[in-house]
């Protein structure tokens, strides 16, 4: 929604400023808006392989929504969290295997539908359950494990954002490309009046204006979205690894989900109150 609010704000400062001097009907090259645009797709699809352009293209629609990593899905992540960790202490690791291996028939995962169903976040929940009942590695083993895989996670949701970036460095230049085609048919038609002339070196320019414009009021604030989304998709994992380690170093499960709610941000982070009433709460269910 704000994107769409940021969009017509530069527009109406760009176009409508411009308006009261000049003439809006003087910004209408169409072969310049062709010729650009054809130059960004042309560069953006020569200088990625089809996966980071499928992925790219397919996280453009994200930056409409608003965020899924609300303080409820903190909330249900350390409820479930604590569920299982407690589970373990009661019953003992070996409790949790069918769990783990069929989370989809989980009575525990079951009862929060959102995060069992997000593929990658009980992924990553599930193998390290996993390695914790095989108990052949110890915490560190598995903080450096954990560690990597959050890295490689990163680089790969923050590759829309990045291609986004270099797409928006490269329109400027494409506009100039086209201001110079058009004074090179300017210097081509030197015999005209100065009136076709001026005309004609306008039109040019238009190229260079559109390219600015494009670049820094349009693809700029999307890449600077898509890196945003991916920033605060990475945090749920790091909770998740949080909470692990510290039951695994042999903290109880109030204390380890206490470790990740401090990891969150003020604006999703539920205080301690708020946690100990819902975890009692759903402990009474």
């Amino acid at each position: 929604m704000f994107l769409i609010v940021g969009y017509v704000v530069i527009l109406a400062s760009a176009l409508g400023t411009y308006a009261i001097h000049g003439s809006l009907a003087a910004l209408w090259v169409p072969l310049e808006y062709a010729a650009i645009v054809g130059l960004t797709v042309g560069g953006f699809v020569a200088s990625n392989d089809i996966r980071i352009i499928k992925a790219t293209v397919g996280a453009l629609p994200g930056i409409f929504k608003g965020s899924r990593f609300t303080k409820a899905l903190y909330v249900d992540l350390l409820a479930m969290l604590f569920e299982v960790l407690a589970k373990v202490r009661k019953e003992g690791l070996m409790s949790i295997e069918n769990d783990v291996e069929n989370p989809e028939e989980s009575p525990i995962f079951s009862k929060y539908p959102v995060l069992s169903g997000d593929h990658h976040v009980m992924e990553f929940i599930t193998d390290y359950l996993r390695m914790m009942v095989g108990g052949n590695l110890n915490a560190i083993e598995i903080e450096n494990l954990m560690d990597i895989e959050i890295e490689t996670h990163h680089q790969e949701v923050e590759t829309p954002g990045h291609v986004m970036s270099r797409v928006g460095d490269a329109v400027p230049a494409f506009g100039i490309v086209v201001a110079v085609m058009g004074v090179v048919n300017v210097m081509g038609s030197v015999g005209e009046p100065p009136a076709v002339l001026g005309k004609m070196i306008g039109g040019a320019l238009v190229g260079t204006f559109l390219g600015i414009l494009i670049a820094y009021g349009f693809v700029a604030p999307l890449a600077s979205l898509l890196q945003q989304k991916a920033e605060e998709g990475g945090k749920i994992y790091q909770v998740i690894k949080v909470v692990l380690l510290a039951s695994m170093s042999g903290y109880a499960p109030q204390v380890a989900v206490e470790f990740g709610r401090k990891t969150l941000a003020g604006r999703v982070r539920p205080s301690f109150r708020e946690l100990e009433e819902e975890l009692k709460s759903r402990r009474g269910k």
